[in-house]
Order: C-alpha cells, then structure tokens, then sequence
C-alpha cells in the first residue's frame, strides 16, 4: 500500500522523472534526427518527394501489468511524420478506460522514432521507440500516478489506397519507476498489448 501512496499524491507531477529530464529525452530524439534532415538539404527534391504525414485512430488491447489476470480496452490515436521512405516520427495518445477491474485505468503519451523496411506489396512492416508518460489509475481507488514510460514496438502498415492504410501495431512498454503491488519487490511495471488502426493521408510531397 505505501509504495503507491508515495507516488500517489494526486498532484498531477511526474512522479518518476522530473519534467526537465522527460524534456530532455525529448530533445535528444529530435537531435538524433536532424542529421537526416540536415543531410537532406543537399538534395531537396529528394527529401521532399517523400514528406507523409498520417493521422489515424485505433483500437487497443492491454494488460497493464498491476493486476496479473487483468486486461484494459480502449481508444486511440497517433500521427506518423516521415522524414525520408524509411524514417518518420510518431507520436500517440491512448485511453484505456473500458473492461477495467475495480476502476483500473492507463493512459499513454509517447513520441519518438519508427523505421520501417521497404514495402513489400502494400505491406510495410516497422519498429519503433517511443518515450514519454504513462499515467496509471489503481484499482479499488488507491490512488494515481505518472510514470516516465519506454515504449519499443513494432507492426506493420498495409495502404488500401493513397490516401488511407490500416495497420497492425505491438508495444512493450516499460515503466522503470512504477511501483509494484504491496508487498512484491518493486521491479517497475512492463503493461504491452496489441492495436489496431485506420488512418488517412494528411499530406504527401
């Protein structure tokens, strides 16, 4: 019970990591990409012909990795941005609020790479590292908290057409500082899952 009681003091505060070190982190994957962008410069029409941006919604299935036999529904939606035919930036948002037990809930904020493979017939298959914030809502109201959050991934992506895809997504996130369940050695919390999404063709160059 005191190991969330102490990360559960409602103030809204990233409890495992200070903001300015999630900024940080932030700041260095896009540090990390520049130099495709920087490389790109010396040839524009070739960068440009390959500007996507994608916006889509899905649906999840997690097991949040509290209560052992529990598994979390929920919606979601995400924006890939790439930078060259293998390179892009995805940041998603997910809600999982329905088939909870005892009030248990999560929500996920990540943003990071993805590099995906040549596409083979309309399949484009991809891995991914996200980092951001997982917020967590204990069951049997015990309290809340935000929780630094890794997120390594991987699906693939199949265009039914130039402007829409669907795709099929894994995560297996990694949560170092969350607490475990009274009494259990406090190992952090691994929640993964599996999603499914639609998407449109915001913009193509």
């Amino acid at each position: 019970m005191n190991a969330i009681q102490a990360n559960s003091c409602g103030t809204g505060k990233l409890q495992a990591v200070p903001s300015a070190s999630l900024v940080a982190l932030l700041f260095l994957v896009c540090l990390l990409l520049s130099p495709v962008r920087l490389s790109a410069q010396a040839a524009p029409s070739a960068y440009e012909r390959h500007i996507n941006l994608w916006a889509g919604a899905e649906f999840s299935n997690f097991q949040p990795d509290y209560t052992p036999v529990s598994r979390l529904d929920g919606l979601g939606a995400y924006v890939d941005w790439s930078l060259n035919s293998n390179l892009a930036v995805e940041g998603e948002m997910r809600f999982l609020h329905f088939n909870t037990n005892w009030g248990e809930s999560q929500d996920h904020y990540l943003i990071g790479p993805k590099f995906a493979t040549q596409r083979w017939l309309k399949f484009k298959p991809y891995a991914k590292f996200l980092v951001g914030v997982g917020k967590m809502t204990f069951p049997f109201n015990l309290g809340y908290g935000k929780y630094f959050a890794m997120a390594p991934g991987g699906g693939v992506d199949y265009e039914l057409s130039r402007r829409f895809a669907v795709r099929a997504d894994y995560e297996y996130q990694i949560w170092p500082a969350a607490p475990a369940i009274p009494g259990q050695t406090n190992n952090g919390m691994t929640p993964n899952g599996f999603s499914v999404g639609f998407a449109y063709h915001i913009l193509h160059k």
